[in-house]
């Protein structure tokens, strides 16, 4: 069987392909608590190897490849580094979180596809449970592609008798900054990268464009054919995702970064006792994709449920 799936038990799940990795998502990171310890993914690798994720880099520590996180949720970071808040700017609090990982309802390895069932809960820094999370992530190689998909859900649930106020550094008055939620950070040659959407290829002028879709194109260092010296991932958002289609925060310079934002510059009300789903797809794909072959990617990704097929329903 040509997708594989081991555990390091107590540390992390490995994704493979041919006998190459194509992800480690690490569910009990080690790092520091000021770096709000999450589950990530990294390495993220292509079909062919290229790695296209960075691990904690030296001016923002808290960035870990792939990952879920949330600078202002309430009165809780669980993003890492400052808080900015509305006429004070970044500030350093005592309100860094963590997600914890709890278990592994659903570890399984199909004929075509992967998936894991995860529950978790997030954790404020003074030790309190604020919600807990049920998330869902599922594999599927697309070799006529030269790519594969990743697929991601997460419910939260508001645990607590309080509603939490969701937003971002925008909608506390810092322009462009809406980060929150899924977000990935590429390798530093992927710095000047290029953004595709449906209708063209941009840069930073991009940052907070609303769309279905958003691919990002860099290049890699080293020799080999031309598939192999550059990458393009395609991030979908799912048209049940509140605020559908939604605002993308990216960056090509001074790293190359990209991910959705439902919380860009809009706050959203999480009252007790309700569930937050939101669910997207990452496509990680060998060689440069124009907008095309792009909306290739994201047209295929929609069009099968690939978590049920994958992770299943329990």
């Amino acid at each position: 069987m040509e997708l594989t799936v081991g555990h390091d038990v107590g540390r992390s799940v490995r994704v493979g392909w041919r006998g190459g990795d194509l992800l480690h998502y690490v569910y009990a990171p080690a790092e520091p608590r000021s770096e709000a310890p999450r589950p990530y993914v990294h390495p993220l690798r292509t079909l062919a190897g290229a790695v296209v994720s960075l691990y904690r880099p030296h001016d923002h520590l808290w960035h870990k490849g792939l990952c879920f996180g949330i600078s202002n949720f309430g009165p809780d970071n669980f993003w890492g580094g400052g808080s900015y808040r509305r006429g004070e700017g970044y500030r350093t609090l005592d309100n860094i979180g963590m997600i914890e990982h709890l278990d592994f309802p659903v570890l399984r390895r199909g004929a075509d596809a992967a998936g894991v069932v995860e529950r978790l809960r997030w954790v404020r820094h003074g030790g309190d449970p604020v919600v807990s999370e049920r998330r869902r992530l599922g594999v599927a190689v697309w070799a006529d592609q030269g790519a594969w998909r990743l697929a991601f859900e997460t419910v939260l649930r508001n645990d607590g008798d309080a509603e939490i106020t969701i937003g971002s550094p925008t909608t506390q008055g810092r322009e462009n900054a809406g980060y929150g939620g899924l977000f990935w950070q590429g390798p530093r040659s992927f710095r000047g990268g290029r953004v595709v959407t449906a209708t063209g290829t941009g840069a930073d002028e991009l940052m907070g464009w609303r769309g279905p879709w958003l691919g990002f194109t860099g290049r890699h260092d080293g020799f080999g054919p031309p598939e192999t010296l550059a990458s393009t991932l395609v991030f979908r958002d799912h048209p049940a995702n509140p605020g559908a289609p939604t605002r993308w925060f990216v960056r090509t310079e001074p790293y190359g970064c990209l991910g959705p934002a439902p919380f860009f510059d809009r706050e959203y009300a999480f009252a007790p006792g309700a569930e937050l789903r939101l669910r997207y797809d990452v496509v990680i794909a060998d060689g440069e994709r124009d907008p095309v072959g792009c909306a290739g990617l994201a047209e295929r990704a929609g069009a099968t449920d690939l978590l049920a097929e994958a992770a299943g329903d329990g």
